[in-house]
């Protein structure tokens, strides 16, 4: 047998059994999600699963947890990795506000913010002020929090699977075939919180294939896991934590808003795309 070949043959029975476990670990939490109490905590503990898997995985193939891709890499990676999704979520939601899907959330929703945020009774904050406070601590100590939980997902995602599929496929092949097992993993949990399922699981695919592209894309250049924890948490984030605050769903056009919603799903295939071609012409 050609040397290749088997090593060919090697890289994708190790990406069977990274997927397996993970599937297998991941099982446990969808269940206890869906039937259980509190969910947040079973959300926390699912998102460790890739990374659980991906250790396990290096132990079974005998190879150091070490080799993954810990250092933290060039800084230009890091700050684009939270300015991309940070960019990419208020281009969602100005389109949103631009063509009447949602409006600008009103005085009472902020109030309701900041009481939220522990903001009420600190000075004299007017509405402007609480927003960018807001903003502000939302955009730091939580993206810091949330990265505790994306770190889980992008040791087992971005720091062990697309490197192992990068010996057999290319950057193309990688993207997708890891965005479609990152969307799927996801299946579960869209399926149970969603309200129209079909629509939601479709948008949800091309959001998370999307991202697939340009994380791959950030994780290869800088050779560092990082970017991507970073670019998750502030993905999350904005998308689920302050963009939503500031607007009010208007009837008849939810569907077009959240990370589940039409207009993430164009605005997020437009990056995407720039990112696939931006890798194709410096041969990533």
């Amino acid at each position: 047998m050609p040397k290749n070949l088997s090593e060919h043959r090697e890289t994708w029975t190790t990406i069977f059994i990274f997927i397996t476990i993970v599937t297998i670990i991941s099982s446990l939490f969808h269940f206890a999600i869906v039937n259980l109490y509190p969910s947040r905590i079973y959300i926390g503990g699912l998102m460790w699963c890739p990374a659980v898997a991906a250790i396990v995985t290096l132990k079974l193939k005998k190879r150091p947890i070490s080799s993954l891709n810990w250092n933290w890499g060039n800084w230009k990676y890091i700050r684009f990795s939270y300015f991309i999704p940070a960019l990419y979520g208020v281009i969602t939601y100005i389109l949103i506000w631009i063509f009447g899907f949602g409006s600008l959330t009103n005085r009472e929703a902020i109030t309701d913010w900041a009481k939220d945020l522990g903001l009420i009774g600190i000075g004299t904050l007017n509405t402007t002020s609480i927003i960018v406070i807001a903003i502000i601590l939302l955009g730091t100590i939580e993206v810091i929090r949330s990265a505790a939980t994306t770190l889980g997902e992008e040791i087992g995602w971005r720091g062990f699977f697309i490197y192992e599929l990068r010996k057999v496929l290319s950057f193309t092949g990688v993207s997708l075939f890891s965005g479609i097992v990152w969307a799927s993993w996801h299946w579960p949990l869209i399926v149970y919180y969603g309200d129209n399922v079909i629509l939601e699981l479709t948008t949800f695919y091309v959001v998370i294939i999307a991202m697939s592209f340009i994380m791959t894309y950030y994780t290869f250049k800088s050779k560092s896991l990082w970017p991507a924890v970073i670019f998750h948490a502030v993905s999350n984030v904005y998308i689920q934590k302050i963009l939503p605050e500031l607007t009010i769903k208007n009837e008849g056009t939810e569907h077009w808003l959240g990370e589940n919603g039409i207009m993430f799903a164009i605005v997020t295939c437009i990056f995407g795309f720039y990112f696939w071609r931006k890798a194709i012409k410096e041969k990533l």
